[in-house]
């Protein structure tokens, strides 16, 4: 009995086999489109998300400059200089202390920056450093509380900076924020011991 009966055969003749394997056929238009199609994607994805992004607010954070101003009145016995009050909208975020060269408090307000420093670097060097480059001297400033007229200086944009002395220690005070402003900082500068 052959097995093979019913069963009809049919032999395909092809022709060599290729050892290559089969290949996409691209075009210059397809590769655009499918970019074009890409970029789209990636459009709407950018704008979803920014609609759907509140406003990143970042609050500096604030240091306690009367803490620190103790701890290197106890520790290094230093004469620091540091206001003994600033209005209630000011925030100190930035502390600058090496014992013997350098003091420094710096404050965010809502009219903009301000700082002082405590240095025996040179007026020049204190001037470019922490006020500009093109600083012009704009004359003495009578502050409340000082025995002897302080130096204001100007930059061409606008930051001010007071050069002056309290108990006997050279002090800069500058910033963006108001001539006024700086001058109510400088008035209220101490050496006193903090308790």
């Amino acid at each position: 009995m052959d097995v093979r009966a019913g069963v009809s055969w049919a032999v395909c003749e092809t022709g060599p086999v290729s050892e290559k394997p089969g290949r996409y056929q691209s075009s210059a238009a397809g590769m655009i489109g499918a970019m074009l199609v890409l970029l789209l994607i990636i459009g709407a994805y950018v704008a979803f998300r920014d609609l759907n992004r509140g406003e990143l607010e970042v609050e500096p954070e604030r240091v306690d400059y009367l803490a620190a101003a103790r701890f290197a009145q106890e520790s290094d016995g230093a004469t620091v200089v540091y206001p003994a009050t600033v209005p209630d909208d000011w925030r100190a975020t930035s502390l600058e202390s090496r014992p013997g060269d350098v003091w420094g408090i710096g404050f965010v307000s809502p009219d903009g920056f301000a700082g002082l420093l405590q240095s025996d670097d040179s007026t020049a060097d204190l001037l470019e450093t922490y006020v500009g480059e093109d600083v012009a001297e704009v004359g003495p400033v009578e502050i409340d509380g000082a025995t002897a007229p302080w130096q204001a200086y100007e930059d061409g944009g606008g930051d001010v900076g007071l050069l002056g002395e309290v108990d006997g220690e050279q002090v800069l005070v500058y910033g963006s924020v108001p001539a006024a402003d700086l001058q109510r900082l400088a008035g209220s500068l101490t050496t006193e011991p903090i308790s």
